[in-house]
């Protein structure tokens, strides 16, 4: 799943999908329920952010970065700049019912996300714009205009 993860071992299960496939008959042959009988408790993700995917481009004279980012509420994110790292964390909070669900599937992320990614121009941190249309939250963070460069001359040692 995301990250370094501490792991809970059930006895007779396999560690990881590839072990199941490793361990399995000589025609390599496993039934889908042998590879994915799996309980929620196998795993302790309590510890671990789930990572945002997200889309980063050029657009003119900004950097726009995009994430799908459904069912927070915008005062649920934390967005940070440090240097040239740009930083999103939060949290998507899942209802929680009395009585348990049994799912065909689950594959809706809950919980504590964060993503850092490392912006590749210098950008001007008073003007940064964060928006959350649609499930989908967009930062335009305008670059910083190039600032003339001056050529230096370099002198020889007179002997």
């Amino acid at each position: 799943m995301f990250g370094n993860k501490k792991e809970k071992h059930r006895k007779g299960k396999p560690e990881h999908f590839f072990d199941a496939a490793e361990s399995a008959s000589p025609d390599g042959k496993h039934s889908l329920a042998e590879l994915t009988d799996r309980d929620p408790e196998w795993i302790d993700e309590q510890d671990e952010d789930g990572q945002l995917a997200v889309d980063v481009y050029e657009e003119g004279n900004h950097i726009i970065v995009k994430s799908t980012i459904a069912g927070i509420e915008p005062e649920d994110i934390d967005i940070s700049l440090v240097n040239d790292m740009l930083t999103i964390r939060g949290e998507r909070k899942q209802e929680r019912t009395q009585y348990e669900r049994d799912y065909f599937f689950q594959e809706c992320y809950w919980g504590a996300f964060s993503r850092s990614i490392i912006l590749p121009v210098e950008v001007d941190i008073k003007k940064i714009d964060a928006t959350i249309k649609n499930g989908i939250l967009t930062i335009t963070l305008p670059k910083v205009e190039s600032k003339p460069k001056k050529a230096i001359k370099v002198k020889g040692e007179d002997t």
